[in-house]
């Protein structure tokens, strides 16, 4: 009976240790997002922080991956991207991106250069700590061609000034609404701006004008180094730039940006899309620009020209009806939607100059009607008297421009006043209509423009709303840029966009329809 508490412990004993054998072992779960990490830096003397997104596959592939920085702007922290940015939705859930590393470092105010005295070395600090860290701690393809760097506002600028200055570590540039200054908006700034935001960086505190051009910030403006006859340092840089049209400035930056590439041959991107400086527009650019980061890790071309959008149904043939203005001597194409013959309302009038050559005239008109028409019936626009002009045989004029519009107000149920008449055109119809603007003011009250090719000193009317597109390899970039800058100038109402690929037919249907809600507007304004 003495043993017997003795026999009993070991029982229990070896039950427990039976019990703690059975259960299963600790699962840590796999964080693919992680904020906080640092960096060790020695040019700082302190450590750096970074957030770090994952792929999905990472803990189980075995595989090394391409790295992306995405850089914050000025005020911002590390963790914008991930919070506010929403990184891993559109890491996830954007098509044809391919499973990438994301690190997003805490970049303080320092629009990721080196400051003008040395004394604070954030590039050097970027390129020679946290880019060898991280491909020290995580499976990354050490290779500047799998290296990008994508950012916004200070961080589009890092976005871009980090790739062009560092060649041997990233090959990848795409800057969102890049915060950088022409000389002229440099100059411009307020004093109290400058000695905050930039001095600090470029140096020149204090001074005012020209004196402010310091040799520091020109060598690290774009305006500067991309402004030199031989850009072979820069040949394997692969660029695309994105900016809202309704920004302050940076819009104007980041234009003149591209009309200087182009002035140089320089292949990149450019788009200019609706919005301003916040990430409602960004939002907009992410999934294109990680896109084009994609297909730059993968060596493969980005494409000239985007998806096609589809006419659809075509209009019978007897709907284009052809008829003669006797005051002008034109003939011209009339379209009536389908509740022109069932009510008695009148329909403002889409006045569309149809730039082909004589023998694809009709299949040009009947394509543009008709998809103009599907939306229509659709409800994507209001139903609209259309009249196609043909410039083939020379510009069409003023004063047949106006014959032209008092031959349909007096045949036609159409509005009586200028509110809810349109005027477009493509490539010469763009610019046909273009130069009809100031004598016909009275009598539209909007101008749609589609690569048009309008002079590089080219301006807008007052009291007229000019929605302004064109393809990144216009002809005329310096014309429809200057269209914009002079409408913002002056607070004429507009909308400036620049799309991806080439001036051509197809590109005007892209164009035109992607401009369906501002059509809209303009044709229920009576």
């Amino acid at each position: 009976m003495f043993y017997l508490p003795a026999i009993a412990f070991v029982i229990i004993l070896a039950g427990c240790k039976k019990d703690k054998d059975l259960m299963p072992p600790v699962t840590v779960p796999f964080v693919r997002l992680v904020e906080g990490e640092s960096v060790q830096s020695q040019v700082f003397g302190q450590p750096v922080k970074y957030t770090v997104l994952l792929p999905q596959d990472y803990k189980t592939s075995g595989k090394s991956y391409p790295v992306v920085y995405l850089l914050h702007g000025f005020g911002d922290t590390y963790t914008a991207w991930s919070k506010a940015g929403n990184i891993q939705y559109f890491a996830d859930n954007t098509a044809g991106v391919e499973p990438m590393i994301y690190v997003m470092p805490d970049g303080y105010n320092s629009y990721y250069v080196n400051n003008y005295n040395g004394a604070y070395r954030y590039m050097d600090m970027f390129t020679n700590e946290l880019v060898p860290e991280i491909d020290r701690i995580y499976r990354t393809k050490k290779d500047a061609s799998q290296r990008a760097v994508m950012g916004y506002s200070m961080g589009g600028y890092g976005a871009l000034i980090l790739p062009a200055k560092n060649p041997t570590v990233f090959s990848v540039s795409v800057p969102l609404s890049m915060s950088f200054r022409t000389d002229a908006q440099y100059i411009a700034e307020t004093q109290n701006s400058f000695n905050v935001q930039w001095a600090p960086i470029f140096g020149g505190s204090g001074v005012s004008g020209a004196a402010r051009l310091t040799g520091y910030f020109q060598q690290n403006s774009p305006f500067y180094f991309f402004n030199q006859n031989d850009l072979s340092g820069f040949a394997n840089l692969k660029l695309m730039l994105a900016c809202g049209d309704d920004e302050e400035s940076l819009s104007i930056t980041t234009g003149a940006l591209h009309n200087l590439l182009r002035d140089k041959n320089f292949k990149h991107e450019y788009r200019s899309g609706n919005g301003g400086h916040s990430f409602d527009y960004w939002y907009k650019a992410i999934p294109e620009g990680l896109r084009y980061i994609s297909k730059s890790f993968e060596g493969a071309a980005y494409p000239a020209e985007p998806d096609p959008v589809a006419v659809g149904t075509l209009i019978a043939a007897e709907k284009y009806k052809l008829e003669t203005v006797p005051a002008a001597g034109i003939q011209v194409g009339i379209f009536t939607p389908a509740t022109y013959a069932t009510t008695t309302n009148i329909f403002p009038v889409i006045f569309y100059i149809n730039d082909a050559a004589s023998a694809s005239r009709n299949e040009q008109a009947i394509k543009t009607i008709s998809m103009l028409n599907n939306r229509m019936e659709s409800g994507k626009i209001p139903p609209a008297v259309i009249v196609e002009i043909s410039n083939n045989a020379g510009s069409i004029s003023a004063a047949a421009m106006t014959q032209i519009i008092d031959h349909i107000k007096t045949n036609y149920r159409t509005v009586p006043g200028r509110q809810g008449r349109v005027l477009t055109g493509s490539g010469s119809g763009g610019s046909n209509a273009w130069a009809l603007m100031p004598d016909c003011k009275q009598q539209v009250a909007a101008c749609f423009l589609f690569d048009a090719t309008v002079p590089a000193t080219a301006t807008t009317e007052t009291s007229v709303f000019y929605y302004i597109d064109a393809t990144d390899n216009t002809i005329s970039y310096k014309g429809n840029f200057s269209l914009y800058v002079d409408a913002k100038a002056r607070s004429i109402e507009h909308e400036y966009r620049v799309r991806q690929g080439s001036p051509s037919f197809q590109s005007f249907v892209n164009g035109l329809d992607a401009a369906t809600g501002y059509l809209t507007t303009q044709l229920n304004k009576r």
